[in-house]
């Protein structure tokens, strides 16, 4: 039979056990928390417990305050919206070169594949000249705020693989996406509505699914909240029925006190997102639904856009990133899908200018109603996919074309970018970059520079070893820079 000495001892040895582990500031878990909230990060020294989205010092003066992320999932072809090349048309139909081939991978083509003129008629529009296909007409109104990168490059041909690697710097679940490292770098100036918004628009969700805006190893405060088309954009926000504003308050009031009490024993930054995601979370029961709400805008803003206030549509989330900044949200990103034309069920002839067409007018009110609210100059947007589309025709029924990985086209317009140039230039088929190659990770260290944080210094300690959205690589673009 076992005494109440015994049973004395075994409570101590459990509790000892347990205090070592868990409560002791000195035990191991304490010891490994405090290593990594020693050495995370650049940011580590400063207090980010009441609200892990306070605004922070970037590292040098920021161009512009807010991005806007027009991201085309699907990999829009550039043959038949920017980058025309007349001697692809004139080689229609003839089997591409083994030079160009040699050594690379397809989703779907093979080598001797015959080359694909482009399908649309193209023409020069503004004073920059620029040449624009007959697809994008409202594009091409707009055509002198925005700086085309014709040569931008990608590692990954697959569709979820390549847009975790445009997103989040690698092909591999489990990193940060740009949007959260954004907000963890220098946080929101939104009160009341998170700090990372995701819209989404089109037939179904982009492949690669939430880690494309997930915080990965960061805390969960940074990663992109996805708002729904609708009264009640966020699942699970309103109050229960029966339930007083005054009621609910009293609940976040009191579970804030025991969330807190648990901080200040543990020092777990989780805890302290948890508490800001509380009042985040009470804010955004009013201004949510408020910021949803189109009454306020004028017909002539309705009618540029192109929206039906009763519809969702990607012209409606076009108008709410709008919004959005206007609210001092830092990352807005609106995900659009369907653009992936191989051919057959999903083509360049059908369904490329039905998609387009979705997005053309909605992508050109955006640069215009920025511009003439004065927020453009503070605004970052940029429109692209993963990946383009290849010279080479696909052999199916209709016309499409493969994934291409080595030269794509992105476009930019606002704050710290120069207005109405085009960065770099490819072959006379299109297929490689001959001038200025611009890979995904320049790219994310220009848009990390345009914020004012630099690439190489914005990191996070995690299971040994600093992590940076660059990897190891990528340079800033310079000759984008305003």
């Amino acid at each position: 039979m076992m005494t109440n000495t015994h049973f004395e001892q075994a409570a101590l040895r459990e509790t000892t056990r347990r205090h070592f582990f868990s409560d002791c500031r000195l035990g191991l878990g304490g010891i490994a928390l405090a290593n990594m909230l020693g050495q995370q990060s650049l940011f580590a020294e400063r207090d980010r417990t009441t609200n892990p989205l306070a605004p922070q010092q970037a590292h040098f003066p920021p161009k512009v305050k807010n991005v806007i992320y027009l991201f085309m999932a699907g990999g829009p072809s550039q043959f038949e919206l920017f980058n025309p090349k007349p001697k692809l048309a004139e080689l229609h139909g003839k089997v591409i070169p083994e030079s160009f081939v040699e050594g690379k991978r397809f989703a779907f083509l093979k080598k001797d594949a015959q080359l694909l003129g482009p399908r649309y008629k193209f023409q020069q529009y503004g004073e920059s000249g620029r040449t624009m296909s007959e697809l994008v007409p409202h594009m091409a109104e707009i055509v002198d705020d925005m700086a085309f990168i014709k040569t931008m490059k990608t590692d990954v041909f697959n569709h979820g693989p390549a847009k975790l690697f445009m997103n989040t710097g690698s092909p591999q679940f489990g990193r940060p996406s740009m949007g959260a490292w954004v907000t963890y770098g220098i946080g929101s100036q939104a009160e009341s509505l998170p700090g990372f918004v995701v819209l989404q628009s089109g037939p179904r969700g982009p492949r690669g699914g939430t880690p494309l805006w997930g915080s990965g190893f960061l805390p969960t405060s940074y990663q992109g909240v996805p708002f729904l088309n609708g009264k009640n954009p966020i699942l699970n926000l309103s109050s229960p029925e029966g339930v007083s504003p005054e009621q609910q308050g009293d609940f976040v009031s009191a579970v804030k006190d025991l969330n807190s009490l648990r901080l200040s024993a543990t020092n777990d930054p989780e805890i302290s997102t948890r508490i800001a995601s509380y009042e985040m979370a009470y804010r955004m029961q009013t201004s949510a639904p408020e910021m949803m709400d189109l009454s306020g805008e004028t017909k002539e803003t309705l009618d540029m856009y192109g929206v039906d206030p009763n519809k969702p549509s990607y012209a409606r989330n076009c108008l709410y990133a709008r919004r959005l900044i206007e609210k001092g949200v830092r990352f807005v990103q609106l995900y659009h899908t369907d653009w992936d034309h191989h051919g057959g069920g999903q083509n360049l002839e059908k369904n490329l200018p039905e998609v387009v067409k979705q997005v053309d007018q909605s992508s050109a009110a955006l640069i215009k109603d920025l511009k003439q609210r004065g927020l453009l100059k503070d605004t970052l947007v940029i429109w692209g996919g993963e990946f383009g589309r290849t010279p080479q025709g696909e052999p199916r029924e209709s016309t499409g074309r493969d994934h291409h990985i080595d030269a794509y086209t992105l476009w930019m317009a606002g704050g710290g970018v120069k207005p109405g140039i085009s960065i770099g230039e490819t072959d006379e088929i299109g297929y490689n970059a001959i001038e200025d190659p611009v890979h995904v990770h320049d790219f994310q260290a220009t848009v990390l520079h345009l914020l004012g944080l630099d690439h190489k210094k914005l990191t996070f300690r995690f299971q040994g070893r600093d992590f940076r959205l660059t990897d190891v690589h990528g340079h800033v673009i310079e000759k984008l820079l305003s």
